[in-house]
């Protein structure tokens, strides 16, 4: 598999010289060719708040998909720090164009003031806004204008296996699914920039605590205990702070979109459940970079979990684009059975086992939760590359369960 990616990036060299322009350029035109799975423009009606974590593509989507529209990028010092003093002059800009006319502003979260001219424009002039950002917490705790409910939240998720072509999945699991660190062979540099950069930069901004190296120490542990369930008093001993401090940690985590919690199923029938959600980082590949999981080998437990989390990653992707209604949960009883995805009210149980030969016991927690709940549909996800039906379990071939459920046929 490395010598396979080695070849395409010396491919992509030798094409580059050819057309005369540098590999950076030449991989910016390797990304258009992702077709991102979410269907903006049938989502869209009046107004969208289009959230994302850093990098996942989100202006790359709408300068795509509406290039027609009037952009306005935030990120732009200049013309930020002129709307924050004069937010007034945001709507004299837009004041010329005709009703309908979609407007676009890039990271709303740096000058939430204008959400309040955005509010206007849209009663008055009839124009249309998508409003994206990377983070919805700084727009909640300013108190900023949430358009009396006229814009719809989004959220774009990293890449998913259906959106690109000669899908890898080792490079997925070693690398993750943000754009610019899927393209490359070896993405640790650039995790590591984005840690050190936007991660930091992110809480930074967002005032969000008062010490970042804290933080920082919380980010490593949280990442250790990644897709286990949150236990906030033993989190809190590694990092030296309290549990109310780790609990406030966690949710800046989700409310940047840096992470999801998984909440645990509830429906007791027979067996004692545990109430603990599961936390995942946003991508894997964060995780892995923060628990300095480089290089990973199969059948280790560090596969293992970097395995379930693509796995994971995929199915909230899918709920979130499908604008699903059905709650992603996981089963976990007091005597150590679970199941690692339940899909909602007890429709689809899926198991996510790496070994590349299911085996018997692998199917145990499926088959403990179907006793109670007997209509459930029971996937067991794995790297045995024979997908087929054993008993009332279908075992799926990771690649062919992705292809799946991008085909409805899961959910």
């Amino acid at each position: 598999m490395q010598h396979r990616c080695e070849f395409f990036e010396n491919i992509r060299s030798y094409v580059a010289d050819f057309m005369g322009i540098s590999a950076i350029t030449l991989r910016k035109f390797y990304f258009v060719m992702y077709h991102r799975l979410f269907d903006i423009e049938n989502r869209l009606d009046e107004a969208m708040f289009l959230f994302g974590g850093r990098q996942v593509g989100k202006s790359t989507l709408l300068k795509e998909r509406f290039p027609k529209a009037v952009y306005i990028d935030l990120l732009n010092s200049e013309l930020r720090n002129r709307f924050q003093q004069h937010p007034e002059t945001f709507r004299e800009s837009l004041l010329r164009f005709p009703p309908e006319t979609l407007v676009i502003v890039d990271e709303i979260q740096k000058v939430p003031d204008l959400l309040d001219e955005v509010h206007w424009l849209m009663v008055n002039k009839g124009l249309f806004f998508i409003l994206s950002g990377s983070s919805a917490r700084k727009l909640k705790k300013s108190g900023a204008n949430n358009l009396g409910g006229r814009a719809i939240p989004e959220t774009l998720f990293p890449l998913v296996s259906a959106e690109i072509p000669d899908f890898d999945l080792e490079r997925a699991i070693q690398n993750g699914m943000i754009p610019r660190h899927y393209m490359v062979a070896n993405a640790r540099n650039r995790l590591k920039s984005y840690i050190e950069l936007y991660l930091k930069e992110e809480i930074i901004e967002e005032a969000a605590v008062q010490k970042v190296d804290d933080f920082i120490r919380f980010l490593e542990v949280a990442a250790i205990s990644d897709g286990e369930m949150l236990n906030y008093e033993n989190v809190a001993t590694d990092c030296g702070v309290s549990a109310n401090t780790v609990k406030a940690y966690y949710r800046i985590l989700c409310d940047t979109l840096l992470g999801f919690e998984v909440p645990a199923y509830r429906k007791v029938i027979k067996r004692k459940l545990t109430k603990a959600s599961r936390f995942y980082f946003f991508d894997v590949g964060i995780a892995n970079y923060l628990t300095g999981r480089h290089h990973l080998a199969t059948k280790t437990p560090e596969y293992g979990h970097a395995f379930e989390h693509l796995v994971m990653q995929e199915i909230v992707a899918y709920l979130g684009y499908k604008n699903s209604e059905e709650k992603l949960t996981y089963w976990h009883t007091y005597d150590d059975i679970e199941v690692d995805a339940v899909i909602g009210d007890a429709r689809v149980a899926i198991e996510i086992k790496s070994t590349d030969m299911v085996q018997t016991h692998h199917k145990k927690g499926l088959v403990e939760f179907a006793k109670e709940h007997p209509n459930v549909k029971q996937i067991l996800v794995s790297r045995d590359r024979v997908s087929r039906r054993s008993g009332e379990v279908d075992l799926y071939y990771v690649i062919d369960f992705f292809k799946a459920l991008w085909n409805g046929e899961i959910v």
